[in-house]
This record gives C-alpha cells, structure tokens and sequence, in this order.
C-alpha cells in the first residue's frame, strides 16, 4: 500500500472509531509528515483525495476539517468487508472535474432541461461515442447507437419487444448477470439456459439450441462473464457468431467490462460481426458512478424503431444533464485518465487476490481470477450448506454475493462465490480471503 493510502485509511479508521467527529479539526501536516515518516507532499495528496471523496474540506489558513455528514455518504457500515458490490471505487473518483462537467452542462443545454428530446440521446454525445468506442475495436455509424438510462434499461426493452426473426425464446448463459434473471422472471419471459462454467460453453449444445430453441436472442458476457470471470476465447466469440447468422438469432453482448481489460487484443464479439446479428451494450455506470444512469447501446438497423418506439413509451429520453456532463468529461479527456486510474488500481487488488488464493492448497476448491477487471471467482466441489456459510460470514462482516441469484430456478447452484475487488483494500483482501476459504471448507459436506 502506497503511504498516501495508508494516511487515508487512518484517518477514515479514526472517524469511524469516533475519535473524530464534525466539526473536528485533522490533525496538521506535520503531524501528519512526522507521524508517517513521508514528505509533505504525500500528506497533502492524502488530504486532497479525502478532500475529492467530500469527506474533508479546506479552510485557508486554517487547516482541514472533517464534512459533517462524511457518516451519512458512507451510507454502509464501515466495518463491513464487502466483497459483493460492483460499485465503482469512490477513494479515486475525481468529484471536482466531474462536477464541473455537470455545472457546464447544465449551462449548455438548460433549456433542453425543460423539455422531451430526442429517445435515441444527446446528439453531441452520441458522436463522441461513436469516435471513443473505436479504441475497443468498434465501428458504428451514430445513427445506429441509442442513449438509455442504463444498461437494465436496455435489456428490459430488448427482453419486451418482438425481434425480426420472430423468435419468442431468450437463451442466457448459467449463471449470468442477477439483474438479467430477476427480470426474465418477474415477467415471465420465456427462458432458456446453457451452461457456462471456468471453461466456458459447450460449443454443441449451443448449436442445438440455436436449431430447436425458437432462440429471439442470446444474452452472452464474452469478457469477464459475471460471475465466473471467464472470457470467450477469440475462436469461441467467431463461431457463437457463426451459428448465429446460420440460426437467425440475434446476440446481446453485454460488455461491462471493456474499460477495465489491459489486454488491448481482447476484442468484442461486436467486431466480429459481419451479418449485423450483434446488439453492443456498454454501461458508464459502474465505472462513474451507478447514479450517473447513462449506456450505450448500438442496435442493427433493423431494430432500431421497435426499440426507439418501446423505449418512447418507457420513459420519453434518458436524462440530458447525466449525458451531457458525460459527453463534456469524455471530450476534455477526464474520462480517459480516470480509467487509467481506476484499471491500475483493479489491477493491482486482483493481483492481489490471486497471490492469497495461489497459497491455499486445498484441492476442493477452483479459482478463476482474469488479469483485470472487477471480480475472480472460487468454486467449491461438494454439496454445502450456503445459509449457514453466507450467516457464518456475515457475523464476521463479511459481505458476499450470493450467487444462487444468477440462476434460473431449475439451474440452481451454490457452489460459485463471485469476489469483487472494488470496494475493498488489498489489506482487507490479504486478511479475509483466508476467513472466506475456511469457511467455504467448514460448511462443505464432501
């Protein structure tokens, strides 16, 4: 850990401990410089990124002082570990230049604030996508990307509406994203499942279902799948293509987590497409922030008005000042930087991950940690007792996903435990991944 995030973690501790409370003075640089053995400039880079997270603030001449309601933004128990949440890291989010953004925004397009505009999003941002996602290798005229308020959003109107082929039947990955399952439930879409696990998917069987299933589109996470962090190999992604143009089914990727991947040749399955059977989806949210509510979808041109005219109706346009302020922070370069940031710090807690996980030699357990990205995954030979295991850990607060939520009902699983890293230091990682490991293995019945 870097000596301005040790800094930053003691003064967090010391506010949660109640030592110190609004409106209570932080202790000064030099104490600070004396306390931690570093130079100036590292308390004031501490200081200035507690400052940005609007935990503390400035009075010139005067010091820092802790926010009042730094308690009521850290809405969570702070003594949670959370291993479940895909919140984007808050430690490193630059508020200032984003809140800049939203003020010109808000100057540049007040009076479209006051009145419907147009379903398919903010024209001057579209076109910034369109020029921006061709560093993933896609490439798309304006006209076939749609803004909407976030990737739930377009999925729920993509699982609703009628598709070209007239297929009825939605082919989703075992286990896949919960949000996805929750909805096709809930609306008693008719569903059906293809197993997907460490090594990815049975290449035969997929065919079959896209021969027999009356399959209206297959809902894929090609990079990073959520949860078991497995990505289509470069041959995988051009024959689920292949035998989706034979079959006449469509393919929604959902491509979470594109800015996160540091292999620059992991290309989408969007770029493989030549029979335009590829629907893109890629949220902002999760690497902003969720209440930003802004994704990007890039549709075939021949569903293009059945979704605009279901999306009209869902809810008339995405909100303009998230796009806008969106549009501004791509523009000027801040969300470039922002990922550099945020990808070498994920970066460095997988990395983190994998080395406390290499050291458990029990042969009942299987890892799956990608290079980058969110989460790795564990999974556990044997049948166990998942109440008892997800309870056992909560007493210890810890915090899991569970996963049973990413299967349909007839799926049903419990032997798959996603490990999220961006809301937890590798500190907390190195001390609790043991706690999980052991007791994964005491609630095991082999």
């Amino acid at each position: 850990m870097l000596k301005y995030e040790e800094i930053i973690n003691y003064i967090k501790n010391t506010i949660n401990s109640k030592e110190l409370k609004f409106p209570k003075r932080l202790p000064s640089i030099r104490y600070m410089q004396k306390l931690f053995q570093c130079s100036t400039g590292t308390v004031l880079k501490a200081y200035s990124k507690l400052e940005q997270a609007h935990i503390i603030y400035s009075v010139p001449k005067s010091g820092y002082y802790l926010v009042d309601n730094f308690h009521s933004l850290n809405s969570s128990n702070p003594s949670i570990i959370d291993f479940s949440a895909l919140n984007p890291n808050l430690d490193i989010f630059p508020y200032k230049n984003f809140q800049h953004c939203l003020n010109k925004s808000i100057d540049l397009y007040k009076e479209k604030l006051f009145k419907y505009s147009d379903p398919r999003g903010l024209k001057s941002l579209i076109s910034v996508l369109s020029k921006d996602i061709q560093r993933y290798q896609i490439f798309t005229k304006p006209d076939n990307i749609i803004i909407t308020s976030s990737s739930q959003q377009a999925l729920n109107i993509l699982c609703a509406m009628p598709f070209p082929n007239e297929k009825s039947n939605i082919l989703i990955e075992q286990p896949t994203y919960h949000g996805m399952v929750k909805y096709l439930e809930l609306n008693n879409i008719p569903t059906l499942g293809i197993n997907r696990d460490f090594n990815g998917i049975n290449l035969d069987e997929l065919e079959k279902l896209f021969k027999y299933g009356n399959v209206k589109f297959f809902y894929t996470i090609p990079r990073f799948h959520n949860p078991t962090g497995n990505s289509y190999s470069k041959f995988e992604k051009q024959e689920i293509i292949r035998l989706a143009e034979k079959y006449n089914v469509y393919i929604v990727e959902d491509d979470i987590s594109a800015d996160l991947d540091v292999n620059k040749k992991n290309d989408p399955m969007f770029s493989y497409d030549t029979s335009s059977k590829v629907i893109y989806l890629k949220s902002y949210s999760k690497v902003l922030m969720p209440g930003l509510r802004v994704a990007a979808l890039i549709l075939p041109s021949l569903l293009i008005n059945k979704f605009l005219e279901y999306k009209k109706w869902t809810d008339m346009n995405s909100p303009i000042l998230s796009q806008g302020a969106l549009d501004i922070y791509i523009k000027n370069g801040m969300f470039d930087t922002h990922m550099k940031q945020l990808s070498s710090l994920y970066v460095s807690r997988i990395n983190c991950l994998k080395a406390v996980l290499s050291q458990n030699d029990n042969t009942n357990l299987q890892y799956n940690i990608p290079s980058s990205g969110y989460f790795g995954c564990i999974h556990a030979n044997g049948s166990l007792q998942y109440d008892k295991l997800i309870s056992s850990l909560q007493r210890k607060n810890i915090k899991i996903l569970d996963t049973s939520e990413c299967f349909l009902k007839e799926y049903k699983c419990n032997n798959y435990f996603r490990i999220t890293i961006s809301e937890v230091t590798e500190k907390q990682i190195q001390k609790n991944i043991p706690i999980i490991l052991d007791t994964i293995n005491k609630f095991n019945i082999l």
